[in-house]
Formats: structure tokens, C-alpha cells, sequence
């Protein structure tokens, strides 16, 4: 290749990672806008537009006036000294909490602290090793929820795009008919499905473990535990995937089936290469990045619904911490769970946008 050649591929690359630079800073921008403005709206939400700092304060007041009126030391002191004093100790913790200013900036510091996961400390909540910080709270429910999603999520979708394969080349068949019909089964939700696995593979048939994440008290050794927490995520994942494989595979090979037609597949087929790697190279390649769309926005819609997921099989995740956080009235932590979800969501969208712009050489990452 002549140096001009050379010259002219090399400010083609520059050009090409500068256009995406340049996308990937548009989208990190728009995404975190929008958890910015998700996380204010729970603020807003979750503290009832100041109600709750009323409540806090109140409380506030309420444990420093038993805290003094039990300690042997004021017992002797005037009531309307005690009084002072009580005053005084609420005003101090009023002003730490940044409880006397408006609430509209103490708003915008609790959405300043929370994109920064520095939430303080859990109004009630602890987590195992007894810690009242909500980031170690949810650092420590965090892999429980990605452990159980992400396995569920995996194996519905390399399942579906096998059978889904291999559907669109036996359109009209049993299995293919038995598939459509199955497919308005989606609609169900999958703790649907779990209160009718917990039914019978835990109570009429006890099989496997109705919830937890472990035996009690855990297996020594690690094979143990480890064999421990597959038994206890039999019955979820199993729910996950009752709840979408079926209109996976529906969606999925409806995609294969338009593209199996095209000229280039006869073409392939026609020269005698292998059915493998004609489905592998000339359908599900043209089709990987619309599928690869359609699962991460499922994806989207599991992450929704983990808090019920997971508060029907008693997995200590994150869906289970918001439960009972809201339960508990404890808003750094239920602003904390929702901010882990909005990131959760905002990098799945993010990997989306970017997997699309990588799988399919027409769309357009930036201006020419």
C-alpha cells in the first residue's frame, strides 16, 4: 500500500474513535440526566416533600428527651433546665442533619450525596456484620441480586437463540406450533411462576429449598456452599425463565425467519455449505444486534420487577433490602437501593446503545 493509502486509513481510524468518543460522551451525559432526575423524583418521593424530616425531627427530639430524662446525672437538675438542655441536644443533631435549612436544598444535597452513594448512615436498618452505613447495607445485598438475574438472563437467552435457530428452519412443525401457543404464558410475571414452583417442588414434592439463598446454618467447605446456594437458586432462576423463554424463542425466531429467506441463504445453501454454518454466519449474525436489543430491554423489565422476585423466595438481594426498607421507613437506604437500580438500568442501556453501534455497521455513532 502507497504511504498516501496508509495515510488515509489511519485518519479514517482516528476519525472513526473520534466519532465514537464523541457518542459515548453524548450518551454518558443523557443517561446521567436521567438518573439524576429518576433519583430527585425518589427524594422527593421517598421524604414525602419534607414530611419525613418532620417526622426525623420529631423523633429526634423524642430520643434525646428520654436519653436525658434517664440519665441518673440530670436527675437533680430543674425541670426547666432540663428543658434547655433538651432543647440544646436536638438543636446540635438538627443542625448535623442539616435539618434546619429549607427543604428544597436539603434536597438537592441528599441528590448530591446519593449519585455518590454516600448516603451516611441507616435510619434503622443493619446489614449481617451489624454495620449501619448504608453502602456497606447494600454492598453486601448487591451480588446476591447480579448472581440470580444474571444467570437467569443468560440462560434464557442462549436457549432461546438456540431453539429459535433452529424453529426457523422447521416453521410449521410441533415443536414450532407448541412454541407459539406458549408464548401468551410471558404475560405472567415470575413470581407468578414462583409461588406455583414453591407449591410443588418445596411442599408436595419437597425437593428443593422454598427460599433463602443458603442452608441454615451455611455448609462448611466451599463445594458445599457453593452446591448449597445452587439448590437455593433452582427454583428462581427456574421461574425467570418459565416467565420469558417462551416469547423469547416467539420474538427470536421471527427474526431468523425473515432473514432465512433472503437471496444470500439460497445462495449459501445452494453451494452446499453446512445448515451450522449457515445459520451461524448468514442468519444469526444479520439478526444478533435486533436480538441482542430485544434482550437487554427485557432485561430492563426483570430489573423492575426484582423487588417482588425476590421477596417471594426470601433471596437477600437488593429487591428484598428496598422491601424492607420501605417497611422500616428508612430513606437512605430506599434512595440508596433505588439509585443502584437507576445505574443498574442506565448501564444496560448504555452497553445496548453501544453493542448496537458495534453489531451493526449502519448506524450512525456521530456526524460524518
Amino acid at each position: 500500500m502507497s504511504p498516501a493509502g496508509e495515510s488515509s486509513q489511519v485518519g479514517g481510524r482516528l476519525r472513526d474513535v473520534r466519532r465514537m468518543a464523541v457518542f459515548v460522551a453524548r450518551r454518558i451525559a443523557a443517561l446521567l440526566l436521567t438518573v439524576l432526575v429518576g433519583v430527585y423524583l425518589t427524594i422527593l418521593i421517598a421524604n414525602m416533600g419534607g414530611r419525613v424530616d418532620e417526622i426525623r425531627r420529631l423523633q429526634i427530639q423524642s430520643t434525646v428527651a428520654e436519653a436525658v430524662r434517664a440519665n441518673p446525672e440530670y436527675s437533680d437538675m430543674g425541670a426547666q433546665r432540663r428543658n434547655e438542655l433538651i432543647a440544646e441536644q436536638v438543636q446540635l443533631e438538627v443542625e448535623r442533619l442539616n435539618l434546619d435549612e429549607p427543604f428544597f436544598w436539603r434536597s438537592l444535597d441528599y441528590l448530591n450525596q446519593a449519585v455518590r452513594l454516600n448516603l451516611g448512615r441507616a435510619e434503622q436498618m443493619t446489614s449481617d456484620l451489624g454495620s449501619r452505613q448504608v453502602r456497606d447495607i447494600i454492598a453486601e445485598r448487591l451480588p446476591a441480586t447480579l448472581l440470580l438475574f444474571g444467570t437467569a438472563n443468560l440462560l434464557v437467552f442462549f436457549t432461546s437463540v438456540a431453539i429459535a435457530l433452529r424453529l426457523s428452519r422447521r416453521y410449521g412443525s410441533a415443536l414450532d406450533r407448541t412454541v407459539i401457543g406458549l408464548a401468551p404464558s410471558s404475560a405472567a410475571p415470575g413470581w407468578f411462576y414462583g409461588i406455583f414452583l414453591i407449591l410443588l417442588f418445596a411442599f408436595i414434592w419437597p425437593m428443593l429449598p422454598a427460599g433463602g439463598m443458603v442452608a441454615v446454618p451455611p455448609p462448611e467447605g466451599a463445594l458445599a456452599y457453593a452446591w448449597s446456594v445452587v439448590r437455593h437458586m433452582a427454583l428462581p432462576v427456574a421461574a425467570m425463565f418459565l416467565s420469558q423463554i417462551f416469547i423469547s424463542i416467539y420474538s427470536w425466531r421471527t427474526f431468523f425467519l425473515i432473514h432465512s429467506s433472503e437471496d444470500y441463504v439460497e445462495m449459501a445453501r445452494a453451494k452446499g455449505l453446512p445448515e451450522r454454518a449457515i445459520r451461524r454466519r448468514y442468519i444469526l449474525r444479520p439478526t444478533l444486534a435486533p436480538i441482542i436489543t430485544s434482550f437487554l430491554l427485557m432485561l430492563i423489565g426483570l430489573w423492575s420487577g426484582a423487588i417482588i422476585l425476590e421477596q417471594v423466595f426470601n433471596w437477600p438481594g437488593l429487591g428484598t433490602l428496598l422491601f424492607e426498607a420501605i417497611g422500616h421507613r428508612d430513606t437512605p437506604v430506599i434512595i440508596g437501593g433505588v439509585v443502584i437500580f437507576a445505574y443498574l438500568l442506565a448501564v444496560t442501556v448504555f452497553l445496548l446503545d453501544i453493542l448496537y453501534a458495534l453489531l451493526d455497521p449502519r448506524v450512525r455513532v456521530g456526524p460524518e
